[in-house]
């Protein structure tokens, strides 16, 4: 049988590998992707570390997949061979838990997810259910499509899910992988844009990005310069440190919301006081559907949202995941394969 280049992890905490694997054939309901692009998430770690339950190994990562379809299994009507596609966090629903009967395919109880569930892009060919589809434009290529299938969709979503309406101060919290689109995306809808991070020097690329408003975390109060402002409707904590996040509260409008798309194992503490009286929510938000991961794409190309992103080889996984975890990244990793 043909045979592809795989980066896959053998076990918990092992490394990545460069291996030669059989092309897998779609089953039914299936896809074969020939992957052009896959993005390298902090969420990747989940398989690599085994923090995930129930991984089963050898696995290959990845959950930012940008292809092409090169072979479609029966029963598959909607797609066809030659179809540009993208397949981000989610990987597809059960159909018969209680959420997917509500339509809630996100919190599906036995919801797949692409690199964790079963196995991902870090690979020349990839094979995913056609439930986890999203139809890439023309206009967006490989590269940019990824990151705006996990990073993306996760700000997109969360931000047009929100209680914000065009006009509303919105804060984004961080300028990192998630927060450097976060601050896109609030532009472009029409909110009063607020970037907050760590230092004088990072205010020119928020600016750049399209903040109308820069608060340093550093050298002021962050509740007291929202304040200032009115008061954010929304603030989005694309960080990790829960400490930061907690910092914001104080700086939400009446009936305002602190939304949290940025994973912590930290505690997060918060004065439950001072949430009474002004009517304030702290609300997760994980990423969306395989249409959600089309919306974002289609409006990323609508509005010139790009990701900035580091281009790797596929070869070349194991430093482009360090790369990733160092945090040095300017400011999503992106695998390519050449195909």
């Amino acid at each position: 049988m043909a045979k592809m280049r795989a980066v896959q992890v053998s076990k918990a905490g092992g490394a990545l590998e460069l291996v030669e694997r059989e092309i897998p054939k779609p089953s039914a309901g299936q896809v074969l992707i020939k992957v052009q692009a896959c993005g390298i998430c902090h969420s990747d770690s989940l398989t690599k570390e085994g923090h995930w339950p129930g991984v089963q190994y050898p696995r290959i990562p990845g959950h930012e997949v940008a292809g092409v379809i090169s072979e479609v299994g029966p029963g598959v009507n909607a797609w066809s061979v030659g179809q540009r596609v993208g397949v981000g966090w989610y990987g597809g629903h059960c159909t018969e838990c209680e959420s997917c009967r509500r339509g809630d395919f996100v919190t599906c109880q036995k919801g797949a997810i692409s690199g964790i569930t079963y196995d991902g892009g870090y690979a020349d060919y990839m094979v995913a259910p056609a439930q986890a589809l999203a139809l890439i434009p023309d206009d967006l290529s490989a590269v940019d499509a990824g990151p705006l299938l996990c990073a993306g969709i996760t700000t997109f979503n969360a931000l047009r899910n929100s209680i914000a309406r065009p006009g509303d101060l919105v804060a984004i919290l961080g300028i990192g992988g998630l927060g450097h689109l976060g601050v896109q995306f609030a532009k472009r809808m029409g909110f009063n844009t607020v970037a907050i991070a760590r230092g004088k020097e990072k205010e020119e690329l928020a600016r750049k990005l399209g903040a109308h408003h820069y608060i340093d975390s550093k050298a002021s109060n962050v509740a007291e310069e929202l304040k200032k402002l009115g008061g954010a409707k929304v603030v989005l904590a694309t960080v990790t440190n829960s400490d930061a996040m907690a910092a914001t509260i104080g700086g939400l409008a009446v009936d305002g919301t602190l939304m949290i798309i940025g994973a912590s194992f930290e505690p997060f503490t918060f004065n439950a006081l001072q949430m009474i009286g002004p009517r304030l929510a702290i609300k997760g938000w994980a990423s969306g559907t395989a249409i959600d991961s089309e919306d974002t794409l289609k409006f990323s190309v609508l509005t010139d949202v790009r990701s900035m992103n580091e281009e790797y080889p596929l070869e070349k996984a194991t430093e482009a995941y360090e790369r990733m975890m160092s945090g040095s990244a300017k400011f999503r990793v992106v695998l390519t394969t050449g195909n």
